[in-house]
């Protein structure tokens, strides 16, 4: 108890922890509740695509208190990146946060060679060994890159999923999958690239080349005929009953039946829903996990399959929360 109390005095004082109330007498003085200083530090997370940037700004309780979506075309010139540099400060402007910012995390869809920093390849940008040198120097701050699928990942609580599959169902089919809380990479920082692997052989032609990978099948852009709708007008349509779209829907939920199930069965972990189309996904899992039972054998239950903790900015929020982790660290 000494040493309790003398580490939570310590964080008092350094102000990670605060007074957050009291509770109810029981005879003696009223003990004091204590939690974490939501104020104490920020982080700013942004989210790379081919045709948008989106930022969010979090506080050390993972609550997105400033967010923005903003259309900017990638291009592999330097002007963009400055261009991303003048966004983030406009972004940050009359923040009162921006005086605790610890860094920025950038989510990127592509293998990232962190140490190098590096693209090594992104089938979404259409870059290949891109350096990430002046996009760090333009944001003048420390900033922290990686892939997007395994941001999102990083969003999800680890103390809840200690071992995890997440599927990044975005218009592109991205995953990345927890070991003991830690993302495992893989050795050449491909692994969780199941949007890539073989479904249906000699199907559907996909956009890195081969044909009948998951990602034709499974991603949101084959609910959004590639962007020529919306998501939401896509699941406007479901709800209303459109035969057309209902059958595209089941033919979706289908697929992605078979492709969890075969995660399920390689690697037997929780697996979290996450992406534009698992946070929609709430409202089906009943009719999705009586598919994917029929697939598996093994199980008499789909307790495993597990909504996602942020439906839109996952992939932002989890490349903002690596400063928070490794500031306590440092603490």
């Amino acid at each position: 108890m000494p040493t309790v109390l003398a580490n939570v005095n310590d964080l008092l004082e350094k102000r990670v922890l605060e007074e957050t109330g009291e509770y109810a007498s029981t005879g003696g003085r009223k003990a004091k509740s204590i939690g974490i200083n939501k104020s104490y530090c920020h982080a700013m997370g942004i989210l790379i695509t081919a045709n948008h940037i989106e930022m969010v700004l979090v506080n050390l309780g993972d609550e997105i208190i400033k967010k923005d979506r903003i259309r900017l075309k990638f291009t592999a010139e330097l002007s963009y990146c400055t261009e991303v540099a003048q966004k983030v400060k406009t972004f940050l402007e009359g923040e009162l946060a921006k005086d605790t910012l610890l860094g920025i995390g950038v989510a990127i869809p592509g293998i990232i060679d962190q140490k190098e920093r590096i693209v090594l390849k992104s089938h979404a940008l259409g870059i290949e060994n891109y350096s990430l040198r002046f996009l760090e120097q333009a944001l003048e701050i420390p900033v922290y890159f990686e892939n997007d699928a395994n941001a999102a990942m990083l969003a999800e609580k680890k103390q809840k999923y200690p071992n995890a599959i997440y599927l990044s169902l975005n218009h592109t089919l991205g995953g990345a999958f927890c070991i003991d809380g830690k993302l495992f990479r893989g050795q050449n920082q491909k692994a969780g690239e199941f949007g890539h692997m073989i479904l249906v052989p000699g199907g559907r032609k996909c956009y890195c080349g081969k044909s009948g990978c998951a990602d034709a099948y499974c991603a949101a852009s084959v609910l959004t005929q590639d962007n020529r709708q919306s998501l939401d007008a896509f699941m406007e349509k479901i709800e209303s009953g459109d035969e057309k779209n209902l059958q595209i829907w089941n033919e979706y939920l289908d697929h992605l039946a078979v492709l969890i199930s075969n995660l399920r069965m390689a690697y037997d972990m929780d697996i979290i829903l996450g992406g534009d189309v698992g946070g929609v996904l709430s409202d089906y899992m009943i009719p999705l996990g009586e598919k994917v039972m029929a697939y598996n054998g093994f199980e008499h239950d789909v307790s495993y399959l597990k909504n996602c903790l942020y439906k839109k900015e996952a992939s932002a929020v989890g490349a903002a929360k690596y400063f928070f982790t490794k500031h306590m660290v440092e603490l």
